[in-house]
């Protein structure tokens, strides 16, 4: 008789460690310190805040998963990542496990402050223990702390360590595991009689189901911040939550407490009587030594001057020392597609799709990593080094208005160079209302991609007609055109859109630190394989669309047709007419293709809408097939009027030639400076990068980048009807 097989018991779920705390404390440091390069970057179930989690390996073999929290200053969440601390610490997130244990990282230069999130915390009932960080730094100015008896006050242990050099490391692994076998809860908060006589009505006042949900330890955050709980929760249905919320807040001012600032007033009570007799300042002349150079670097004038000569640098290094790594990929992928023309020559529709699809696709992610690598290189080294907050600071002032923030500056800058690693670089930003504006006004910065295009345009049609001094104008503008935009749509953005509500700056000056290498090549590391392999799938994926857009549907007829008109137009037989357009007559055989292909006849057919910017068929194909990358407007506008293959510049010159020559069947000019104005300002303002918009979406969500590109490409089409219009009457006769 046969027995059943044992069933195979389900695996061990692994232990959760949450690291919290305020900005700015070591956190991702100590996260980097205890999960090395074993890390994972996604997004919280429904939202687009990033989860960093990582594999912690303990001494003894054992495993644990520890998630890094965003920081935060309180529960009571100003922002999307503030509140995905709440309900991260609560379990109220779907496909995240509950911490079963929280390290709650706090800054050993300002515990009293730090402090009040993990009072908050410890409200929750996890097990916690506290990294007591920067304990070097805290006797560099003199502060002398009593870790023992912090943690015999606190009731959890209390671990001095130094997240940056390593120090402390393994006595916090130890701790956290003992803590994991047997759990300890921080000294409780004891709340006044006003307050716990509140909290009972609210308790009395929710139906007994919800109030067992609740629990306990989520009382005290119903009654002082309701909404962080029913949004977590959606409670708050048919007012099962805000009716008892405002009768116990009403019974708060009803005995003379105000139920705004009681929470604040009880735990900085609570704090200041467990830190009694355990935290020896220095006088504040002493504590200050060592940091005179704030007096420099935030100065109004002279800061701004130092920061814009750093700006000036971390700018060149991107959009300069990139250029060679850059040239070296497009070399390489250059080379793969010759190996591969000349590989695939028996099967053309294949040929086309590796040369024309699948290469540039994958060079087109591979070009990226150059300048998203640089640029990581210097946030890190700013970041950690204490001065990106410095920056913020300054520039603050200059972006408030318009709902951007301290830290838009930098990435705004590096989009010049290039919108990827610029976009990825406002995850920077805390704030994700400031973050979103100035990833939606980033684009509108003139990258190099543009380049190739207002080099064309000027070079044809303003240098020979007005001067090498006003094609140095144009181009300044062209670049200054993004700018002096981004300013007042980031206003409109915030005041209409996101209807953001102005909040104060809130930044911790976190002290000067040597920055660790290690910290900003992990940073490099992840920035770029979260790029390939997230971005660059949907950029792959665009590409390939395109070319299969420009390809088919390659009707038989076309050449055919094309051999025919040679051999009548040069005399010669139909068969050395036919061999001629593999050879002499390639690019004219491309040309013709290209007219019959979807792209041509979306360009055909979309050209009276680009009819008022003074843009033909051939233009306005070439807008669409430059949706991959902009500057492949410029390859296929010498497809399109078929200039041969060669030297850069050669080409340059021949296809500027035939564009001034181009015409509308009635004989006028097709270019001029009206429409060379209009496409470089199309260009200037629209958003035809797949790579930019898949970052978008891998940051913000497609509903924002289906927004970018929207709001984008119509600002090009009014810019560039405007240009042409204007153009036009000053430019007769050679505009149209």
């Amino acid at each position: 008789m046969a027995t059943a097989a044992p069933a195979l018991a389900a695996p061990a779920r692994l232990a959760t460690i949450a690291l919290a705390g305020n900005p700015n404390t070591g956190k991702s440091t100590l996260f980097n310190r205890l999960t090395g390069s074993r890390q994972t970057v996604s997004n919280y179930p429904g939202i687009t805040v990033h989860k960093t989690s990582g594999t912690l390996i303990f001494p003894g073999g054992r495993t644990a998963t520890v998630l890094d929290l965003p920081g935060a200053y309180s529960l009571a969440p100003a922002s999307p990542d503030e509140r995905v601390v709440f309900d991260v610490l609560a379990g109220r997130i779907s496909g995240t496990e509950p911490p079963d244990v929280v390290v709650a990282v706090v800054d050993a230069t300002n515990l009293r402050r730090n402090l009040f999130l993990v009072s908050q915390i410890a409200d929750l009932g996890r097990p916690l223990v506290i990294a007591l960080n920067i304990v070097d730094e805290a006797e560099k100015r003199g502060i002398r702390l009593d870790a023992e008896l912090l943690s015999r006050r606190f009731g959890v242990p209390v671990i001095p360590i130094v997240a940056k050099t390593g120090a402390g490391i393994g006595a916090l692994q130890q701790a956290v595991e003992a803590v994991m076998s047997s759990p300890a809860q921080f000294a409780p908060v004891v709340w006044s009689d006003p307050v716990r006589s509140a909290l009972s009505i609210l308790r009395e006042s929710l139906s007994p189901a919800l109030a067992s949900r609740l629990g306990p330890q989520l009382l005290p955050r119903l009654l002082f911040d309701g909404t962080t709980v029913t949004a977590a929760g959606n409670l708050d249905g048919n007012g099962a939550v805000s009716g008892p919320i405002e009768r116990a807040r009403q019974a708060l001012r009803d005995s003379g407490t105000n139920p705004v600032t009681v929470e604040a007033g009880t735990r900085y009570r609570h704090i200041d009587a467990l830190l009694d007799g355990i935290e020896t300042r220095p006088d504040p002349a002493f504590a200050s030594q060592g940091y005179s150079i704030d007096r420099l670097l935030t100065h109004r004038l002279f800061g701004m001057m130092i920061f814009a000569g750093m700006m000036l640098a971390v700018f060149s290094s991107i959009y300069w020392i990139a250029q060679p790594l850059m040239d070296a990929v497009d070399a390489a992928f250059a080379m793969l597609a010759e190996a591969a023309s000349s590989g695939l020559t028996a099967w053309p529709m294949f040929r086309s799709l590796v040369v024309d699809g699948l290469v540039p696709g994958v060079g087109g992610v591979a070009v990226f990593l150059p300048q998203i690598l640089i640029l990581f290189f210097f946030i890190g080294i700013l970041e950690d080094s204490g001065y990106m907050a410095r920056a913020a600071f300054l520039m603050d002032k200059v972006f408030a208005w318009c709902g951007l923030n301290g830290k838009s500056f930098v990435p705004m800058l590096s989009s010049f160079a290039c919108a990827v690693p610029a976009l990825m670089g406002t995850r920077t930003i805390e704030d994700p209302r400031a973050r979103l504006s100035t990833i939606l006004v980033s684009p509108l910065m003139s990258c190099s991609a543009r380049l190739p295009v207002y080099v064309l345009m000027i070079g044809a049609f303003i240098q020979p007609q007005f001067g090498v001094f006003w094609a140095g104008v144009a181009l300044f503008a062209m670049h200054a055109l993004g700018l002096f935009t981004a300013v007042p749509i980031a206003f409109l953005i915030s005041r209409f859109l996101l209807r953001i509500r102005p909040l104060p700056f809130l930044l911790e000056m976190p002290p000067y630190r040597m920055p660790r290498l290690c910290d900003v090549g992990l940073r490099m590391f992840r920035s770029g394989r979260e790029f390939v392999l997230r971005a660059g799938t949907i950029i792959l994926a665009f590409s390939v669309l395109i070319w299969a857009a420009t390809y088919f549907p390659r009707p038989e007829g076309v050449r055919g047709d094309l051999a025919q008109r040679v051999a009548v137009e040069r005399g010669i037989p139909i068969g050395e007419a036919d061999a001629l357009l593999d050879s002499e007559l390639a690019p004219v055989l491309r040309s013709s293709y290209l007219e019959q292909s979807y792209i041509g006849r979306a360009g055909h057919l979309i050209q009276p809408v680009f009819a008022p910017a003074g843009f033909d068929w051939k233009i306005t194909m070439a807008v669409l097939a430059s949706f991959p990358a902009r500057e492949v407007v410029v390859s296929t506008l010498g497809i399109v009027y078929s200039v041969e293959e060669g030297d850069d510049d050669e080409v340059a010159q021949r296809l500027g030639d035939r564009l001034a020559a181009a015409e509308w069947p009635d004989g006028r000019r097709v270019y001029g400076p009206a429409v060379a104005i209009a496409i470089m300002v199309f260009f200037a303002y629209c958003l035809q990068c797949v790579s930019t918009i898949a970052v978008i979406a891998r940051e913000s969500g497609w509903r924002w980048a289906l927004f970018a590109f929207g709001y984008m490409t119509a600002l090009a089409w009014l810019g560039a009807v405007a240009a042409y219009q204007i153009g036009s009457l000053g430019f007769p006769g050679g505009a149209a």
